[in-house]
């Protein structure tokens, strides 16, 4: 589908500097720019592409000052990477979207289905379950006896929802991630093994939530885990059971939570951090990747970095300490040395 750059304009509220009818029909990035293709520039460490780009039109911030001459249509807004990204979902909705139901898909009669759903090859819906208007289930897709499904949510190919689970409106889940799997519970025993406690609750996804691929969300032990509206799960990623996490919290790729901790709204988590459980993070806390959480975060909005984790700040300043401990090490030695020839 052809987009003009007064179109796109008028949908991301910028003004046009150059030709208003230059057509655009895919997507590029700036430094590989081909005729017929939308590029953006937000970092100035990529300028010097937009003089050569072929890019049809680039999107650009307000305040851009050219150096050079630019043959591209330049759109001009607020902010070049929040626009692109809204020009971005609007190229994705002008797709066209998958309907219908594939005669190679096993559906139980007792399912509540809305319409325009798609429902692809090898893709099981059980019994009693309900679908939501323009659901799209990808092939090899299993959804469990009496799951509920909001509308315009897709699970993507080799999506496990377990039993009872609940996803809202609006969600992403991604191939191969797995929804109400038995959370981790054992009981050790007088015979020295364990033995399973059954996990008898569910999970419970709100709206416009997305989860990576191969990510697991497991099922509560009693009651459900929790995934607040608005939620962004990386791919590789644990949710133990009993975890709620808050809404618009974000967290990327390998990181783990363990069971019944509580995250708060509007959080961050870089990459292969790990909660212990029964802990609570306040809302809008940052964690650096590859920290370890053991406690508690009560204060709201702070930055945190380390294992175990503290504040940026003093962990800044004490990495600077720690890793030239070899030399200080080195230096105590010399300097007991001469001590001993005094």
């Amino acid at each position: 589908m052809n987009f003009t750059a007064s179109v796109i304009a008028e949908f991301l509220k910028g003004s046009v500097e150059g030709d208003p009818e230059a057509s655009v029909n895919d997507i590029s990035k700036i430094e590989e720019g081909k005729a017929g293709t939308l590029s953006f520039l937000a970092n100035p460490k990529y300028e010097k592409y937009i003089y050569k780009t072929e890019s049809t039109i680039v999107i650009v911030n307000e305040d851009f000052s050219p150096q050079k001459s630019i043959s591209a249509t330049l759109i001009r807004v607020q902010n070049a990477y929040e626009s692109f990204a809204a020009a971005l979902r609007l190229y994705e909705q002008s797709k066209p979207k998958k309907t219908g139901i594939s005669k190679l898909a096993g559906i139980a009669g007792s399912v509540s289905m809305g319409k325009n759903v798609y429902v692809g090859e090898f893709t099981v819906v059980s019994e009693n379950v309900t679908l939501g208007d323009n659901v799209q289930l990808y092939p090899q897709v299993y959804v469990g006896d009496n799951v509920k499904i909001g509308e315009g949510t897709i699970l993507h190919p080799g999506v496990k929802v377990y039993a009872g689970c609940v996803i809202g409106a609006n969600c992403v889940i991604h191939a191969g991630a797995i929804i109400g799997g038995d959370g981790f519970g054992f009981a050790p025993s007088q015979e020295n093994n364990y033995k399973k406690i059954p996990q008898v609750g569910k999970v419970i996804i709100e709206d416009h939530v997305e989860v990576g691929a191969n990510t697991t969300v497991d099922r509560a032990t009693l009651g459900a885990t929790i995934l607040r509206k608005g939620v962004k799960l990386d791919n590789l990623i644990m949710i133990g059971h009993n975890v709620e996490v808050d809404e618009n919290t974000v967290i990327a790729a390998q990181s783990g939570i363990s069971g019944s901790s509580k995250v708060g709204k509007n959080c961050m988590f870089g990459g292969q951090v790990g909660l212990i459980g029964h802990i609570t993070i306040a809302s809008g806390v940052k964690i650096a990747a590859q920290s370890g959480i053991t406690k508690d975060i009560k204060e709201e909005g702070i930055v945190i970095q380390g294992s175990p984790a503290f504040k940026f700040g003093p962990y800044q300043r004490s990495y600077s300490v720690f890793r030239n401990l070899p030399k200080l090490l080195n230096q105590v030695n010399e300097l007991e040395k001469k001590t001993e020839n005094l």
